[in-house]
């Protein structure tokens, strides 16, 4: 799965999993263009590889700011060149807001819908256009087993992550006669940063349901983006992918 010459963006991939992602990416050689409101982890982490650490456009900015996002593409357009690969992997629950709906906040819904499903539809509506034209493209999104299996103090999350999954199979049917593939991933437990913040009860609870017994890697789910990413899988569209060590099963 080579990747050389392809230009690769990665929302939100300053740490956790979109770091990981871009590593990979960058480590099977792609140039990888990365927005996050924190770009410090994936810097301090590329230090050791300045080679990769040159193919790697790094910008700090709110993914949920419009005119940000669009700055932002049009400064990989101009420094990089157009975009091959999209993982629309920016997103997150309420955390430590989170909790049962019935006692839930508006806000705090419009908050999760924003970050969680807006923001994927903003950047695959930016670069589709170019990918169509171009006759070539692969949009990886990122939704949640959630979403699949309905956990109590995540309704607005498993919202805005089916509505993840829903966009996939539009977008992916619109633009296959074009070459560009559209698919989604929905990791279950992962170790990451953010994946602390839930409350204990919630991640207690989620690990006890997996088959496999323990909580995955940013890496698990790094390999399964860069294989939808990549030529290899261009009969692929459409498709939800669960990472999640068995907890549900399609």
């Amino acid at each position: 799965m080579g990747f050389d010459q392809r230009i690769a963006v990665v929302t939100g991939g300053g740490q956790g999993i979109g770091a990981a992602a871009a590593l990979d990416l960058l480590d099977k050689g792609a140039r990888v263009a990365v927005l996050d409101l924190d770009c410090a982890p994936l810097t301090q982490q590329l230090a050791a590889h300045p080679d990769m650490a040159a193919r790697c456009l790094r910008v700090p900015g709110d993914c949920t700011d419009a005119a940000v996002v669009s700055a932002f593409f049009g400064q990989v357009e101009e420094d990089i060149g157009p975009v091959d690969i999209l993982f629309n992997n920016v997103g997150q629950s309420a955390r430590e807001r989170g909790g049962l709906f019935v006692e839930s906040q508006e806000t705090v819904w419009r908050f999760v819908l924003e970050v969680s499903l807006l923001t994927t539809m903003r950047a695959s509506r930016r670069i589709a256009p170019g990918m169509k034209a171009r006759g070539f493209g692969r949009i990886v999104n990122m939704s949640t087993d959630a979403a699949f299996a309905g956990d109590v103090g995540l309704a607005d999350y498993a919202a805005a992550k089916m509505g993840v999954v829903g966009f996939t199979r539009s977008l992916a049917r619109e633009l296959a006669p074009h070459g560009v593939t559209v698919n989604a991933v929905c990791p279950g437990a992962i170790r990451t940063r953010a994946h602390d913040k839930l409350k204990p009860e919630v991640l207690k609870r989620i690990v006890a349901d997996t088959p496999a017994g323990f909580v995955g890697s940013p890496q698990d789910v790094a390999a399964a983006v860069r294989f939808l990413a990549s030529e290899e899988a261009r009969f692929i569209t459409g498709q939800t992918l669960l990472i999640d060590g068995g907890r549900w099963m399609l």
